[in-house]
């Protein structure tokens, strides 16, 4: 299945749905299964709040962060060099800052034991 349009609460098509869901509507998505043929209308709503802490910034854009990625990875050893990342042969391991790998793809090569080596 296919969502092709999201509402936002207010927007024409929400506002049935806004009398009857209220401030716990989030937002209404049109979602189509090709093979059924059929259309199907889903609500997003919040049901419980609870307080909240986020947790503490694990590392600084500027911490110099290691990255394990596998030799025969070449898309990643490329994009890994585009965003200043160093080899370094005595760990095997590359080493970037951190903000040039946050919510990149790169961010899942992190190697969080490369600290201690």
């Amino acid at each position: 299945m296919k969502t092709r349009l999201t509402l936002k609460p207010g927007q024409h098509g929400t506002k049935a749905l806004m009398k009857k869901y209220g401030d716990a509507l989030v937002c209404v998505r049109f979602r189509y299964d090709p093979e059924k043929g059929q259309r199907f209308k889903t609500v997003e709503l919040i049901i419980g709040q609870s307080d909240w802490t986020p947790p503490p910034v694990r590392f600084s854009n500027d911490t110099l962060i290691p990255l394990r990625i596998k030799a025969n990875d070449l898309a990643a050893r490329n994009k890994a060099k585009s965003v200043g990342a160093r080899w370094n042969p005595e760990k095997q391991l590359w080493f970037v800052s951190y903000g040039n790998v946050v919510g990149t793809e790169l961010e899942k090569h992190i190697d969080v034991d490369g600290f201690d080596k």
